[in-house]
């Protein structure tokens, strides 16, 4: 946890010198971004944020999970709206502390299809991070947080899975998201 800490403080302090002048406030208003992290797990993330205020905006994420756990494949929606509240007041650029909401809904099949069924989560967390704007518009977002989910099962098919209850509790997000502002 502590490696993860200094590589995400080294990492804020770094980008810093090739972004735009953080006096200035940003003419975009909208970021369309993709979350890079996910994609090793086969989790693909997209996010559209809107800047609401000089310090405020709003967020909405669009998740497909296709992941498998030794036997068990998941496969489902991911929806993580969120409001990221801007230390400096320049929305969409600078550090920023946002508490979100967490839904997923995903299907699953086990050993084979002997097992089949849905399970449904709903959760919350806070997250804090720093995004960026580059001169032409690029932006990074580098973020840390944790949420907490609780989830139910309907079975189709068969017996509980064995690994559903990995979705299920207090998790961390973690992710670098590259995209554009507009």
């Amino acid at each position: 946890m502590k490696k993860v800490i200094v590589l995400f403080l080294l990492t804020v302090f770094s980008i810093s010198a090739f972004a735009q002048n953080e006096n200035v406030a940003a003419p975009e208003k909208n970021v369309l971004k993709v979350n890079t992290l996910p994609l090793i797990i086969g989790t693909g993330s997209v996010f559209y944020e809107r800047e609401l205020s000089d310090n405020m905006s709003a967020q909405m994420g669009v998740g497909y999970l296709n992941y498998k756990i030794d036997e068990t494949k998941f496969s489902g929606l991911i929806l993580t709206p969120e409001f990221k509240f801007y230390i400096r007041e320049n929305a969409i650029d600078g550090f920023y502390l946002a508490p979100y909401l967490r839904y997923n809904k995903f299907d699953y099949t086990e050993n084979d299809n002997q097992n089949e069924g849905s399970f449904k989560a709903f959760g919350g967390g806070i997250a804090f991070g720093r995004q960026w704007i580059m001169k032409r518009g690029f932006i990074m977002d580098l973020f840390f947080g944790g949420h907490y989910t609780d989830g139910s099962v309907d079975i189709k098919s068969g017996s509980d899975p064995a690994d559903v209850t990995k979705f299920e509790g207090f998790k961390t997000r973690v992710g670098f998201s590259i995209g554009f502002a507009f």
